[in-house]
C-alpha cells in the first residue's frame, strides 16, 4: 500500500470484531495496521488468520480500485497539462493559457465589476447617463459590499428610479430641444 496515507475500514467487521476477546480483537487491530503500512505480517494462530482475511481481501479490492483511480487521475492532468500547453500563447515572455477569458470592464470597484457587454445590455434600455449616475450612487452606497453582481443590482436600481422616466422619454424630450433649438434660429 506505499504511497497512500489511508485506507478504509468497514463497519461491517464489527460483528467479527465483538465476537473476539479484547486481547484477540487488539492483535487483530495491529495485524491490520501493519499490512497495510506493508510489513508483511503472518501468524501462526488460526482464529486471528480467519479474522482477518475478509478484511484483507476487502483491502486488496479497495487497492486495487484506488490504484486504478490514481492512474486515471495522473493520465487525465497529464491530458489537460497537454491540452493547456498546446493552445497556450506567449505573452510578455510567459506562457498564457487561452482558457482564461478577457473580459471588457466597463466599470470596476471595490469587489464589484460591470463588463462592456452587460453596460451595452443596460445601454439598450437607458442612456448612458443614467447608467453612470446609478453606478456612482452603488459606488458610493455604504453596503455595497452585500452585493454580488454589479449588472444587476444596477438594473434593479435603474429600474426602481425609472419606473416614471424611460430612455424614451428621454430620447423625446433630446428630440424637442433640438426642435425648439432649430426653431429659435430661424
Amino acid at each position: 500500500m506505499k504511497n497512500k496515507k489511508g485506507f478504509i475500514l468497514y463497519a461491517d467487521i464489527n460483528t467479527t470484531v465483538n465476537k473476539l476477546t479484547d486481547e484477540y480483537a487488539g492483535k487483530l487491530f495491529k495485524h491490520i495496521l501493519s499490512y497495510v503500512n506493508d510489513e508483511e505480517p503472518t501468524t501462526s494462530d488460526v482464529l486471528l488468520e480467519i479474522a482477518f482475511e475478509p478484511i484483507k481481501q476487502q483491502l486488496r479490492r479497495d487497492l486495487k480500485k484506488w490504484e486504478q483511480q490514481h492512474e486515471q487521475r495522473i493520465l487525465a492532468g497529464k491530458k489537460s497539462a497537454e491540452i493547456r500547453k498546446r493552445n497556450s500563447t506567449v505573452v510578455n515572455g510567459r506562457s498564457v493559457s487561452s482558457t482564461v477569458n478577457v473580459i471588457n470592464i466597463y466599470r470596476k470597484f471595490n469587489h464589484l465589476s460591470l463588463s462592456t457587454d452587460e453596460f451595452n445590455k443596460l445601454n439598450k434600455l437607458y442612456t448612458k447617463e443614467q447608467i453612470d449616475r446609478v453606478l456612482d450612487a452603488i459606488e458610493n452606497f455604504a453596503n455595497n459590499k452585500k452585493y454580488k453582481s454589479l449588472y444587476l443590482t444596477s438594473r434593479n436600481w435603474l429600474a426602481k428610479e425609472n419606473t416614471n422616466t424611460s430612455k424614451d422619454d428621454h430620447l423625446l424630450n433630446h428630440i424637442k430641444t433640438q426642435l425648439n433649438a432649430g426653431n429659435t434660429r430661424k
